[in-house]
């Protein structure tokens, strides 16, 4: 197989038992033979391959944009490899790359500059750091060619100094090849696979089943997981700690799982909402109707109440959707009490409540085995920001939508519409507007009648609420465009309500 050559040839660099004309023929032709055996032969594609002598220069070859001239500078978004001389044993290797041409970003502005290229090769680096047990360094921002390639990177590359004295500024994403075996052909081609997705190569029927697979996984990879396994030893450690996410990504789920599995039940759950007052969470003086007359009586909050409950045992208090109500007013002077490091230090602050409880509490004090987990919507611009005193003393854990869950529920349909639907996200949303993507929860079903009206009378009027409101920017053509095929495949599947 091409692929299984051209990996090979990648990992080995320059062997110095082969000649370089030898080698740059065996390049071309595992170049060529990639396309009729794993991409549509009609792709249109160019190359490179420059095998030069002496130890000044830089050889390299790689696939260019396809109006690249045959010699010369060159453009655009390019899949690049620079393979280093062989020792006395033979071992060399090459670093693989994704790099722009020092002719500047033309003819691929589109690529480079859109939002989805620099994400989804962050992406690769978390597939292949699991996949494959290598690290993959890529730019925050692959248009930025007057940005320097960072020492601390270029401290793991000794043997590449030369490439990076030459081109670090216009590489934007690199690996070191594994010299054989199934770790070169797994990076070569996850690279191999992206360069292609991103020039729109169609891949052929022997190829298309692995192909998709990276496509899935990619997705899967967009966004850091954290499992609830995590969070809880985040907990223990910081003792109060904010879930943050877009909506449907499961929080309040995994809140509710961290208070079973890891506090045994131990723990209450409420809810703010923008009626929820001082009174309300920490303590003071709230009506009571009884036998027909209006008595004021002061009460304990939640806070309190959690604070009470807790005894012995370690007991967590989940605040859900934390940020819909007024902190500062809701909190007081109760803010000082969350010192996450007094606490545990022994050494934990009180405060003087307003007003002395009924069996004559005066102060309230945090113990050591109280915890405190909250949820926040990161989506509803209606409800408040939290300050910079709130923010200080939590921890926040950012919870994404997960692609996994939805293809681990092997409902085809559920896969493409949210596949599609993080792409659109991933490749054209602005930074503030991501945190709209719909998470999983939408596309989870227990039968495809369930999935159809999920998708129909949740996602979809969702949808149609960010456009109405405009928050989405150039992602709105593509918007309309995927709710007119998610109509069509459910009118499709049988769903005409």
């Amino acid at each position: 197989m091409s692929l299984e050559r051209l990996a090979a040839l990648i990992g080995g660099g320059m062997p110095a038992a082969t000649g370089r004309e030898e080698l740059a023929k065996r390049t071309e032709e595992a170049i060529k033979g990639l396309f009729g055996s794993r991409y549509h032969s009609r792709s249109a594609y160019a190359y490179r391959v420059a095998l030069m002598p002496g130890e000044d220069s830089v050889s390299f070859a790689g696939l260019v944009h396809e109006e690249s001239p045959t010699s010369g500078v060159y453009g655009g978004m390019s899949l690049i490899w620079f393979p280093t001389l062989g020792d006395n044993d033979g071992n060399g290797s090459s670093l693989l790359t994704f790099v722009c041409g020092t002719r500047g970003l033309s003819p691929d502005e589109d690529i480079l500059g859109r939002p989805g290229h620099a994400r989804y090769l962050q992406a690769l680096r978390r597939h292949l750091g699991k996949a494959c047990g290598v690290a993959v360094w890529t730019k925050f921002d692959p248009t930025s060619l007057s940005q320097p390639f960072p020492n601390v990177v270029r401290q793991q590359y000794p043997d590449f100094s030369s490439v990076i004295n030459r081109y670090g500024n216009y590489i934007y994403a690199c690996v070191r090849v594994p010299q054989q075996g199934d770790a070169a052909r797994g990076v070569v081609a996850a690279f191999l696979d992206l360069y292609a997705w991103e020039r729109g190569w169609q891949p052929l029927t022997a190829a298309r089943s692995e192909v998709e697979a990276l496509k899935v996984d990619l997705r899967a990879n967009l966004f850091p997981k954290c499992a609830a396994s995590q969070v809880h030893e985040l907990l223990r450690e910081r003792r109060f700690l904010v879930l943050q996410g877009p909506p449907g990504t499961g929080k309040t789920r995994m809140a509710g799982e961290i208070l079973r599995e890891y506090f045994n039940g131990a723990g209450i759950t409420v809810q703010f909402h923008p009626a929820v007052t001082y009174e309300t969470f920490v303590a003071g003086i709230t009506p009571s109707v009884e036998a027909s007359s209006l008595k004021f009586d002061i009460k304990p909050g939640w806070l309190l109440q959690a604070v009470r409950a807790a005894g012995d045992r370690d007991y967590l208090l989940v605040i859900d959707e934390i940020n819909r109500a007024d902190l500062g007013r809701v909190l007081g002077e109760a803010i000082h009490l969350f010192e996450a490091r007094e606490i545990a230090a022994g050494r934990g602050r009180s405060v003087q409540l307003p007003h002395p409880l009924a069996d004559g509490t005066k102060t309230l004090e945090i113990p050591d085995n109280l915890y405190v987990l909250s949820t926040m919507n990161t989506a509803d611009r209606s409800i408040a920001i939290l300050d910079v005193a709130v923010r200080r003393r939590f921890a926040f854990v950012d919870i994404w939508p997960d692609m996994q869950i939805v293809a681990d529920q092997k409902m085809p349909l559920a896969t493409e519409a949210f596949g599609r639907l993080q792409d659109i996200f991933a490749q054209y949303a602005p930074p503030g507007a991501l945190v709209l993507l719909p998470g999983h929860s939408y596309f989870l079903a227990e039968s495809e009648q369930e999935l159809w009206n999920r998708l129909r009378y949740e996602l979809m009027p969702l949808l149609d609420e960010y456009l109405q409101e405009g928050r989405l920017g150039p992602c709105e053509s593509e918007l309309r465009a995927y709710l007119a095929w998610l109509e069509g495949e459910l009118s499709l599947h049988g769903s005409n309500a």
